[in-house]
């Protein structure tokens, strides 16, 4: 019914997985995580992300799952990535979030978020998060992959100034206001506050 994981310094054969702890040694430990209790350490975008897979949650061996937890500070980003192995579906439960993805047609979809909303970032799709409101966004993630994969856009790539950064919150924010019908009153006043 279940294979919770040889923690990987345990290990003595290499596979693409983990190998299945001895049915007789499992028990509900195993199936119980608190890895995701408080948020990991903040990027120079003031985001912090935690993945956590089979390797850190032995449960969660051959269930074609991963969580995760995102903290985005007031004004934060969780900059361009993508999952190469995995959907992310994330549920917003503090603060609010422009979330959006790139697809393959660069076409960007992209929806203001609140506490309690849910989107999904399709598996392989450059996506992000910015928070638009007054104080710290947390989401949760699941991933439909046990090791999911994290490739993100490396700030040496192109320039990470604070005037640059402040552009591309700018420019997702302005995407969102032309686009998003359903964004008026309060939280337009927000963002035009912010941004403007």
């Amino acid at each position: 019914d279940t294979c919770p994981a040889v923690p990987p310094k345990a290990q003595t054969i290499f596979i693409n997985g983990l190998p299945c702890k001895n049915p007789a040694n499992v028990t509900a430990q195993d199936f119980k995580t608190n890895e995701l209790s408080k948020p990991g350490y903040p990027d120079i975008f003031g985001a912090s992300i935690k993945i956590v897979g089979a390797a850190e949650f032995s449960g969660l061996n051959t269930l074609g799952l991963s969580i995760g937890r995102s903290d985005i500070d007031k004004d934060g980003l969780d900059n361009f990535h993508y999952h190469p192995r995995a959907t992310e579906m994330i549920f917003v439960t503090k603060g609010g979030l422009i979330a959006g993805f790139i697809d393959t047609k660069n076409q960007v979809f992209q929806k203001f978020l609140s506490v309690g909303d849910v989107f999904v970032f399709p598996k392989g799709l450059f996506h992000f998060s910015l928070n638009y409101g007054f104080e710290d966004a947390t989401y949760f993630s699941v991933f439909n992959s046990q090791n999911p994969g994290l490739v993100s856009l490396n700030p040496t790539y192109f320039d990470h100034t604070l005037e640059s950064i402040e552009k591309l919150k700018k420019r997702i924010v302005s995407l969102s206001t032309s686009e998003v019908p359903e964004v008026t009153g309060f939280a337009s006043r927000e963002l035009e506050s912010i941004y403007s």
